[in-house]
């Protein structure tokens, strides 16, 4: 071959290369000018050659984004270094109105003899590869950031987040109230009507648009919305236009959309099962590009698992709900009004736990004040806190001092310990303790106080004069837990004294001193001329968090001492004519108080009680009669041994005493002191008898 049949063939070669390589191509000269380009070169298809030749690399790249071109090609040129797979992205010439990803290789050409030529650029439309690549790592960071937490409008907030503003110019999502409120959902489509809230919202333009956060709306009739809720199938609207019907059927959203001139939209149903728990919806109106198939692909597969976390979210809601609602049903109702004690309490059940409280009348005018806290959250700490409840108040009703109180509700501890169901505990670690709990005991006669107390934190005594007052209680095991049993502390306090009994969620939150908290707390209550509701309500203010993890129970009780006018004793000996002597004291008293209608039945009372002692009991008698709210009478002897009632048959002469006391008081019964028992009854008080 002659050398122009081999120059002919290099320059068919070469017109080959340039016509037929599925590579973009460039040559440049020293001055970084196009002087050959081939029309697979991405961006520049269609256009005529003369518009490209003689172009800077400047020119051609200006407007796009991304690597530094011109800095890499001048580099490649001085210094020979090869330039591999650059990304830049931008609107190319022959399509101004669409981004355009393109990889650029750079290397330098030179002569045999080592003469600088120019530079030669391989440029490839990548566009559709690094549109995947983001679909994938789009994907990867919505597995990663949504469903942190099972807080509904948290998970919605961070879907909001992925989509904008990598997929979307502005993202809105709206669930169902009945989700977000934990109520069962039905399965099928939703009506146009149903009240749906606003749970998250983001923009480009980072202001807010349409309902706030939390709000209620809902979405007219024959909409993208409404249809996507109807048949729970996603929607892709493009080239909107203000005067599309949808738009006039829901005129208000409709108005935000054409103002901010949404150009398409995505609206896909938030479902988990065909169960509807709310609407997506992205929209673009900063970017030139609609979206299409691929992109409602995308947003469909996003919301898809989102919904997965919000059913979660909804669960977790509904389960509290419904362990709020078991724990307030079983929770006891206000306070009664007693004369030992006044009352007022704080009752926040913002981690559906077992925290609980109680205020228990107790014979001869005392009080119990409880407060308690059961290991764990949700239903089944609801439904321990009930059963610890009932048992302990039916303990306090047999009047045993606030040790052997905790002893016997200790036991009952150890038994639900036992049988307590694992569910609801998940990946928790197991419980090393059930419950623990605080019981005071104070009565107005003596002014004496008793108290005992199960891991829980020791309550706060104040004086009359709001100073700190010692009272230490020993702190035994939480209830469920082993170790030894129970010891009660007795303090007499003055009247007006104010007692706090609180749990741990009060006090004890993460980033914040206990000790710190409770000393603060003392400083809240050391107010004596406050009414206790106000000083709840200051404790809550100041100690509670915004967004508190834990129940939370403050139980305030200002003492009070019963009048010596209310309260009448006398001792009498063990002999059966003291029963006529008791008879008639009593009647003296009563007609001091000027309760002549009661005189009747009290004797009655008061002779079965003497009888009962004269002939069971030991010892010398005391006999006490108190004015409270009821008519209490109470016979007392040195015997430890409890009587007991029964039913005399039609040919006994004896065996109906203490059914006859049965029968003629509201509340009766016997409580064991330390010199021996007392044997009590209580009557109601007829309206405008003396108080």
């Amino acid at each position: 071959m002659d050398a122009d049949d081999a120059r002919r063939r290099e320059s068919a070669i070469l017109d080959a290369l340039f016509t037929q390589a599925p590579h973009g191509l460039f040559l440049c000269d020293n001055e970084l000018r196009v002087v050959r380009f081939n029309s697979a070169a991405p961006g520049v298809r269609g256009i005529p050659p003369e518009e490209v030749l003689g172009k800077t690399v400047a020119e051609l790249t200006d407007g796009f984004t991304g690597d530094p071109v011109v800095a890499l090609a001048e580099d490649a040129l001085r210094t020979g270094t090869v330039v591999r797979d650059r990304l830049i992205t931008g609107r190319p010439l022959s399509d101004p109105d669409r981004d355009m990803t393109v990889s650029l290789s750079i290397f330098r050409l030179e002569g045999t003899d080592g003469e600088i030529l120019g530079l030669a650029v391989i440029a490839d439309d990548v566009t559709e590869r690094e549109a995947a690549l983001g679909r994938l790592d789009l994907l990867h960071q919505a597995r990663q950031s949504i469903g942190t937490s099972l807080d509904a409008y948290g998970t919605a907030e961070e879907l909001v987040e992925v989509l904008v503003p990598r997929l979307a110019d502005a993202a809105a999502v709206d669930l169902l109230d009945d989700a977000l409120r934990g109520r069962p959902l039905r399965p099928g489509p939703v009506p146009a009507d149903t009240p749906l809230r606003r749970a998250a919202f983001r923009s480009v333009l980072g202001r807010e648009r349409g309902p706030r956060k939390g709000e209620l709306n809902t979405f007219g009739a024959h909409t993208p919305y409404s249809q996507a809720l109807n048949d729970l199938t996603p929607r892709l609207i493009t080239d909107v236009d203000a005067n599309d019907a949808w738009l006039g059927a829901d005129p208000e959203r409709g108005e935000r959309i054409v103002s901010a001139g949404v150009h398409s939209l995505v609206v896909v149903p938030l479902t988990l099962r065909e169960t509807v728990l709310g609407v997506a919806a992205l929209y673009r109106f900063e970017r030139p590009e609609l979206f299409d198939d691929a992109d409602l692909a995308l947003s469909t597969e996003l919301v898809t698992k989102t919904a997965l976390h919000l059913n979660n979210a909804c669960s977790f809601a509904r389960e509290r709900t419904v362990a709020t609602t078991l724990q307030q049903g079983l929770m006891p109702g206000r306070p009664p009004e007693l004369t030992a004690v006044d009352t007022a309490y704080a009752y926040l059940p913002e981690g559906a736990g077992g925290d609980w409280y109680d205020v228990i009348p107790l014979s001869g005018a005392r009080a119990a004040l409880v407060v308690g806290d059961v290991a764990g959250h949700g239903i089944e700490s609801a439904a321990t806190m009930g059963q610890l409840r009932t048992a302990l108040r039916t303990l306090a009703l047999q009047d045993l001092e606030p040790g052997e109180l905790l002893d016997r509700l200790n036991e009952t501890a150890a038994f639900l310990s036992r049988t307590r169901s694992p569910v609801g505990h998940g990946d928790e670690a197991p419980l090393d303790h059930l419950a623990t709990c605080v019981c005071v005991v104070y009565d107005p006669v003596s002014r004496v106080c008793a108290a005992a107390r199960a891991g829980h934190p020791l309550p706060l005594v104040l004086g009359p004069d709001g100073s700190a007052m010692e009272f230490d209680v020993p702190e035994g095991p939480p209830l469920g837990a082993e170790g030894t049993g129970y010891a009660s502390a007795t303090v007499t306090l003055p009247e007006s004294t104010l007692l706090a009994l609180y749990t741990n969620g009060l006090v004890s939150t993460p980033g914040r001193d206990a000790g710190k908290a409770r000393a603060r707390l003392h400083q809240i209550l050391a107010q004596p001329e406050e009414s206790l509701g106000r000083l709840c309500d200051s404790a809550i203010y100041e100690l509670m968090p915004r967004r508190p993890r834990d129940d939370a129970v403050l139980l305030l009780a200002r003492t009070r001492a019963l009048h010596a006018d209310r309260v009448t004793s006398w001792t009498l000996p063990r002999d059966d004519s003291v029963v006529a002597t008791a008879r008639r004291l009593i009647e003296h008293q009563l007609q001091a108080w000027d309760m002549p209608d009661a005189v009747f039945t009290t004797e009655l009372i008061v002779s079965e009680l003497v009888t009962n002692a004269i002939r069971h009991g030991q010892g010398p008698i005391e006999l006490r009669v108190i004015l409270d709210r009821t008519l209490i009478c109470e016979v007392s002897d040195a015997s430890s041994t409890s009587p007991h009632m029964r039913h005399a048959t039609a040919t006994d002469e004896g065996g109906r005493g203490l059914f006859i006391v049965m029968q003629l008081s509201d509340r009766w019964g016997t409580r064991t002191t330390g010199e021996g028992k007392t044997i009590w009854s209580e009557q109601a008080i007829q309206h405008g008898a003396a108080r």
